[in-house]
């Protein structure tokens, strides 16, 4: 999640049409499936935080699984060390090496311009470099239709929101939260905090639990958390107070069966398990790739753990906010284009 240049993204989309990046930082392989030698480097949450990279990690996984090529995993314990570490699978000759998370936008930066015939992939970053592919999301768009379901769900007129660090990309998904809500009934109250300002506010489960008992104490009934590693306290603090709980980035249905409602999906996994899959067939670039509901990059999850709590009409309601969104009739507010959200 998350680098205050994706603010300069967005722009750069505004003013000049994401076909042009692309065309102007394409970078094709043509490297044969033998040659292949994938890395990954995850951010300081590591890869079992249940959240964000632990999806990266699913999809590496299914990745080793169909093709029987190994991938090599780094686990940084600090920042200091992720430029390190990416800058040594360089080295030794590992590629294509994916980086896992804005905060690791700089340290690729470095390690791109260190070894530029080194293809790099990062997730959810912004880095500008003829050897580095971008993955990046539309968080506001998911989140939106989570919100509707909300607002379906709760009988209160009260939800929440608990965003893990305070930057532009997470205040994205709170936007597009409230928006949804809003959508489906603008006389809601949303309550919104953030659990802090450092990386720390990705891995504090407590003081996310704390956040939620207290909106749940002001009448919030639903609760989206934005946390990474923060989440699992705001869900037990749901499950704890008899309300529902929104997940974040992987399916995290199951970690509170019947507590939560729903995840706001983000198919990081899918965009590692690509990675490797166009380095293999020697089809990797470097073009810019922007997912949203229309790519299925972003949606809401559905199976066995929340199956009774989702009416069949906030499916409807759902898919239509979906179908709508791709149509272009409605129009998702991206709280990164201005750093202003409408609600």
């Amino acid at each position: 999640m998350k680098n205050a240049k994706h603010s300069h993204f967005s722009g750069l989309i505004k003013k000049t049409g994401l076909a042009l990046i692309a065309s102007a930082f394409v970078l094709t392989t043509s490297i044969a499936q033998a040659d292949i030698k994938p890395a990954v480097v995850y951010d300081i949450a590591g890869k079992n935080d249940k959240s964000f990279n632990e999806s990266v990690f699913n999809g590496i996984t299914k990745f080793m699984n169909d093709t029987g090529i190994a991938v090599t995993e780094l686990e940084p314990t600090n920042a200091a060390q992720v430029e390190q570490s990416l800058k040594k699978l360089a080295q030794r000759g590992y590629w294509p090496i994916v980086a896992v998370g804005f905060g690791m936008a700089n340290a690729t930066a470095a390690a791109a311009a260190a070894y530029p015939d080194t293809q790099f992939t990062i997730i959810d970053g912004f880095v500008e470099a003829p050897n580095v592919q971008m993955v990046l999301y539309k968080e506001h768009e998911g989140s939106f239709l989570v919100g509707v379901m909300a607002a379906m769900a709760s009988t209160t007129g009260t939800v929440g929101f608990v965003g893990g660090m305070d930057i532009p990309l997470i205040s994205r998904f709170e936007c597009g939260y409230k928006q949804g809500v809003a959508h489906h009934d603008s006389s809601m109250t949303v309550l919104a905090n953030m659990t802090g300002s450092t990386p720390a506010a990705f891995g504090n489960p407590s003081k996310g639990g704390e956040l939620a008992r207290s909106q749940i104490e002001a009448g919030a009934d639903v609760v989206f958390a934005a946390a990474g590693g923060t989440g699992p306290g705001v869900y037990q603090a749901a499950a704890d107070m008899g309300v529902l709980a929104i997940g974040v980035d992987d399916n995290q249905n199951y970690m509170q069966s019947g507590t939560m409602l729903t995840s706001m999906y983000k198919l990081v996994g899918d965009a590692a398990y690509e990675s490797y899959e166009a380095a293999m067939n020697g089809t990797w670039d470097s073009a810019m790739r922007v997912l949203g509901v229309a790519e299925n990059g972003v949606g809401f999850a559905m199976d066995e753990h929340n199956a009774d709590l989702v009416s069949a009409d906030m499916i409807a309601a759902a898919n239509a906010a979906r179908d709508s969104i791709i149509a272009g009739d409605i129009v998702v507010h991206d709280y990164m284009s201005d750093n202003t959200c409408p609600l």
